[in-house]
């Protein structure tokens, strides 16, 4: 199993906790508010943690799980604290209307990670409240260095779902522009936003 950090406060954030404490890894949460974050590693439970801002997160994976305009100048702030990880970018750049991508969030996070520090996209393709509702679901992956999607891989599986690997970082600017695909799906197409992306193989 995995070591997890969680940085931000919100609903992914604490459903991803959950999950990844019933797929028997170790979490740790991490948020500037640090009353909030002890809050949340009690209401957690099993071992979960609450981490200290701008220190070095306790996790070999570090999860983004802040507004997309926040991930840069989190990397930024924990500079050298985040050498040797694998840093999985889960946001969603969506423009105000949210029918458009103002930037690619994991390009731009790569770009001002530590050297040795591996960006992964992933996750933004799930809501969150599907995800807390159990059940396999497909998580589609981008990024440069290979081990590090295997490591982020094997910690999807560990929640019960199904990474696939759609190739380097560039993938990420595409993977952002299937949630702005999914926004649209669930305001016209489905008319709802319980619903996830998946592939189906044929043949």
């Amino acid at each position: 199993m995995s070591s997890i950090s969680i940085i931000g406060l919100g609903q992914m954030a604490r459903v991803l906790a959950a999950r990844a404490l019933d797929g028997g890894n170790t979490v740790e949460v991490v948020g500037r508010d640090a009353a909030r974050a002890a809050d949340m590693a009690d209401a957690l439970g099993r071992g979960a943690t609450a981490g200290t801002p701008g220190a070095a997160p306790a996790g070999d994976i570090v999860v983004l799980a802040v507004p997309h305009g926040s991930a840069v100048p989190v990397v930024s702030w924990y500079g050298d604290a985040l050498a040797g990880k694998v840093v999985v970018d889960i946001t969603n750049p969506f423009d105000a209307s949210a029918t458009g991508v103002v930037t690619s969030v994991a390009q731009e996070v790569a770009k001002v990670a530590p050297a040795g520090a591996h960006v992964v996209k992933a996750f933004n393709t799930v809501f969150g409240h599907v995800l807390a509702k159990g059940g396999p679901l497909d998580v589609f992956i981008a990024g440069d260095d290979a081990q590090a999607k295997v490591n982020t891989a094997a910690f999807i599986e560990s929640l019960g779902l199904r990474p696939l690997d759609t190739g380097d970082l560039k993938m990420a600017h595409w993977l952002e522009g299937a949630g702005v695909l999914m926004m649209g799906l669930g305001r016209h197409g489905v008319g709802n936003y319980d619903f996830s992306l998946g592939v189906t193989v044929t043949g």
